[in-house]
């Protein structure tokens, strides 16, 4: 199984200049970005166990080299439809803070593209009208290129009750 470590060190530049590592993916033809700091590795798709009765967010749970983590289906917190994996879709495993302890999850991607320097100080707020994600999820949008790059904000998104009623 193929996979990639990831680190945030680049030579030759002071910690604390301002700028920071991003992990550009895809979903769905949108371009989101998350920092490589809380990126563990990526991994190509593997078998997946549904767990019965569990929120649609956290729908399934994978085997991480003999650790159990759930699989969390970002695109349900987006309001986006599902997609079936195709080849380049790749699974991001991170290593978060949730309730003050380190959480190893897993999300699936279209496909993981590259890394890049972001200067934080550039980040734009999404516009209220016409951004098509909450905005609680989305820390704000930086041009990358031709590309509108969608930082997503993982304190909301990985959240266990951050997501919306499914009473109506």
């Amino acid at each position: 199984m193929e996979h990639m470590e990831l680190t945030t060190e680049k030579p030759g530049r002071p910690a604390g200049a301002g700028t920071e590592m991003m992990l550009i993916f895809r979903l769905s033809g949108d371009v989101f970005a998350l920092p490589v700091g809380e990126v563990h590795e990526i991994l190509d798709p593997m078998p997946v166990t549904p767990v019965p009765g569990a929120p649609a967010f956290a729908p399934a749970l994978i085997n991480v080299r003999g650790a159990i983590a759930p699989l969390i289906d970002i695109r349900q917190r987006l309001r986006m439809p599902a997609v079936p994996p195709d080849d380049n879709a790749r699974i991001i495993v991170l290593e978060l803070p949730l309730n003050g302890a380190p959480t190893r999850l897993a999300i699936m991607a279209d496909a993981v593209e590259e890394v890049i320097e972001t200067d934080r100080a550039a980040l734009k707020p999404v516009p209220e009208l016409g951004a098509r994600w909450p905005e609680q999820y989305v820390t704000g949008v930086a041009r990358h290129g031709e590309a509108l790059v969608i930082l997503l904000d993982t304190e909301t998104l990985f959240r266990p009750d951050a997501g919306p009623s499914l009473q109506a």
